[in-house]
C-alpha cells in the first residue's frame, strides 16, 4: 500500500532481532557474526516505533532462524514464510542461505558467492517490491546495491563497518542473475574501463570501494576512524577506499557513527554473572565476580588483587598482543606484592606466546590464558578492574565501550574508536573513564597500566565514586537508541535535500518528505 512516509530499505547480511510489530516470527529472525547485526537491529527497532515506513532486506537463514528446519512440515515452512503484501520483512531466497549455520563462510570463494546471490534478490526481487525512496547498505556484501540504486533514482547510504573488500569481474557478477550493464558505470575499477567491454574483460570491480563510490552518503563506525583515513594513517587501508572516502567528506557527504555494545550487556541483568549489580552496589559486585572469576581460572583467590582483563581476539596485525607480551613478565613482578593477575580469555595467533610466558616463568596463580567463552568473557568484564585494549587500529571497537559499563576500566591506544570513547581518567576532575596512550610501543601500554594502578591504590570510597559515575555515563553513552539517532539525522538529511556528486554526473534527485 502506498505510503506518504519516505521508505527506508535497511539492507543486511545478520541481525539479531526484529520488532515484533513487523510479523510473526520477527523475533526469530537472529543471525549475528559481529556488531553489525546489534547496529541493524536496533536502528530497525528505533525506525519502527517512531512509525517510520522501515523495511529490511536479509537472506532467509532458515536453519538458524526457526531452528531445525527438517522437523518442519511443508504447511509448517509455507506458513512461516508465507510473504504478506504489506510486509517490512524481505527475505532473500536461495538455497545457499537455508541450512547456513553461521552467517559468513570461511571460505573465499563461498564467502563470494553468498554475496553475489544476496545482491542478486536485492537488485532483482526485493528493491522493485519494496519502492524503497533510501537504501540503508552495510559492507562488501552489499558494495553493488549503491551503483543499482544511484542508476534508478533511489537516495542510498553506505555504511563503512570494516575496511576489507573484495574483488569480481562484470561475467562473475552477471553470471550470479545480476544485470550489471545497467549500473557498470556506477561501480569502481581496478583501473579505468575504455567502454563496457573493456571493463568486462581488463579489469575487476572493488566492492567495497564501489559502494562508497556510488552512495550518496557515507559513515564509517567512529568519527576519528574516519578522519585518520583522510589524513593518510594506515598503511593497511587500501588507497582506492581511501581516495573515495576523501572525495566524500570533503563534498561533507560522510560521517562517523560509533557502534554499541549489545543490550545484553548490562551487569544487573547478566546472568553469566556470579553477582548481578547496579552502579550503587559496584563494590560488592565486583569482588564478589573477582571471587568467581579467579576461582573459574585457577587464579590466587584474593578479592584485593588488582585485575586486568584481554577479551580481543589475539591478532597482533591489528590488536596489539604483541605490545602486552613484550611486559608481562615485569609487570606482574614490578607488582607482585601487590599481587598483581591477568586473565586472558581470547583466542588468536598470538596466545602462544602468552602460554609460553606464563609456563617458563611459573605464573599459573598470576596469569590465565584461556581460549574465548562467551560466559566467561562476561565474567571477566565484571571481575575485572582494568580492560587492555591497545589496538594499532580500530575502526570502532565494542570491549572498550562495555567495560567501564561493567565498572572495569579501559586501558586503549589512543586510534579510532578506541580515542572517540575512552577519556583518560583525572580523579580531581572527576572526569574521564579510563586510561589512554599515544604512542604503539611497550613502553607507552605499560605507562598507562600504571597511571591505572595509582587509581588503584586510591580509598575505596574515591574509587567507587568514580566507578558509579563512569558506570552511570557510560550506560546513557553506549546504547543503540544514541546510536540509532543519529543515523535517523543522516536519513532526514538524505531526504529533504538535493544531493548533487558532479563526479557521478547525475542531478539532484527529488526529495520526499522528512521522517
Amino acid at each position: 500500500m502506498a505510503s506518504s512516509r519516505p521508505r527506508i530499505l535497511i539492507v543486511t547480511p545478520e541481525i539479531t532481532y526484529l520488532p515484533s510489530g513487523m510479523g510473526n516470527y520477527a523475533q526469530r529472525m537472529s543471525a549475528k557474526a559481529g556488531g553489525l547485526a546489534d547496529v541493524s537491529a536496533s536502528l530497525v527497532s528505533s525506525l519502527f516505533e517512531l512509525g517510520a515506513d522501515v523495511h529490511v532486506a536479509l537472506p532467509n537463514y532458515r536453519r538458524m532462524f526457526q531452528g531445525d528446519v527438517f522437523s518442519l512440515h511443508e504447511k509448517q515452512l509455507r506458513t512461516y514464510y508465507e510473504v504478506l503484501p504489506d510486509a517490512h520483512i524481505h527475505l532473500a531466497e536461495d538455497r545457499i542461505f537455508y541450512y547456513r549455520e553461521q552467517v559468513y563462510s570461511g571460505y573465499q570463494d563461498e564467502s563470494m558467492k553468498i554475496a553475489m546471490v544476496f545482491q542478486r534478490e536485492v537488485i532483482n526481487h526485493i528493491v522493485p517490491s519494496a519502492r524503497p525512496d533510501l537504501i540503508h547498505c552495510n559492507d562488501w556484501m552489499t558494495g553493488l546495491i549503491p551503483g543499482m540504486a544511484r542508476r534508478r533514482g533511489i537516495k542510498s547510504l553506505f555504511t563503512v563497518h570494516n575496511i576489507h573488500t573484495q574483488r569480481a569481474w562484470l561475467p562473475q557478477i552477471e553470471d550470479h542473475g545480476i544485470d550489471a550493464a545497467e549500473f557498470w558505470t556506477n561501480l569502481y575499477y581496478d583501473g579505468m574501463p575504455f567502454n563496457y567491454e573493456h571493463a568486462r574483460q581488463s579489469t575487476p570491480v572493488d566492492l567495497l570501494t564501489s559502494g562508497i563510490f556510488a552512495a550518496h552518503f557515507i559513515n564509517t563506525v567512529s568519527p576519528r576512524f574516519l578522519w585518520e583515513i583522510v589524513e593518510g594513517w594506515h598503511h593497511m587501508v587500501p588507497e582506492s577506499v581511501r581516495q573515495e572516502l576523501r572525495q566524500k567528506y570533503w563534498a561533507g557527504c560522510a560521517r562517523g557513527i560509533l557502534n554499541a555494545p549489545d543490550v545484553s550487556y548490562d551487569p544487573e541483568t547478566d546472568d553469566c554473572l556470579a553477582m548481578p549489580y547496579h552502579f550503587v552496589d559496584v563494590t560488592a559486585g565486583k569482588r564478589a565476580n573477582k571471587l568467581a572469576l579467579q576461582r573459574e581460572l585457577q587464579l590466587h583467590e584474593n578479592p584485593n588483587a588488582p585485575l586486568l582483563f584481554w577479551p580481543s581476539r589475539l591478532d597482533p596485525m591489528q590488536k596489539g598482543p604483541q605490545l602486552f607480551s613484550d611486559i608481562l613478565y615485569r609487570l606482574v613482578s614490578d607488582y607482585w606484592h601487590e599481587e598483581m593477575q591477568v586473565a586472558i580469555i581470547a583466542n588468536g595467533p598470538h596466545q602462544k606466546y602468552f602460554h609460553q610466558i606464563v609456563s617458563h616463568f611459573g605464573l599459573h596463580d598470576r596469569v590465565a590464558v584461556v581460549d574465548f567463552d562467551e560466559r566467561l568473557s562476561r565474567l571477566g568484564y565484571a571481575g575485572s578492574d582494568f580492560m587492555i585494549m591497545p589496538s594499532l587500529f580500530e575502526p570502532c571497537g565494542l570491549p572498550q565501550m562495555t567495560a567501564p559499563i561493567y565498572g572495569s576500566l579501559p586501558i586503549v591506544h589512543a586510534t579510532g574508536g578506541l580515542y572517540d570513547t575512552v577519556q583518560h581518567l583525572d580523579v580531581k576532575a572527576g572526569t574521564g573513564n579510563g586510561f589512554r596512550f599515544d604512542h604503539y610501543n611497550p613502553d607507552s601500554l605499560r605507562w598507562a597500566i600504571d597511571q591505572a594502578m595509582q587509581f588503584y591504590r586510591e580509598s575505596a570510597e574515591v574509587k567507587e565514586a568514580h566507578l558509579r559515575r563512569i558506570m552511570r555515563e557510560s550506560k546513557k553513552r553506549f546504547n543503540h537508541e544514541e546510536v540509532a539517532e543519529q543515523y535517523i539525522a543522516i536519513y532526514e538529511e538524505m531526504l529533504t535535500r538535493p544531493l548533487v556528486d558532479p563526479e557521478l554526473g547525475d542531478g539532484p534527485l527529488s526529495a520526499p518528505p522528512a521522517i
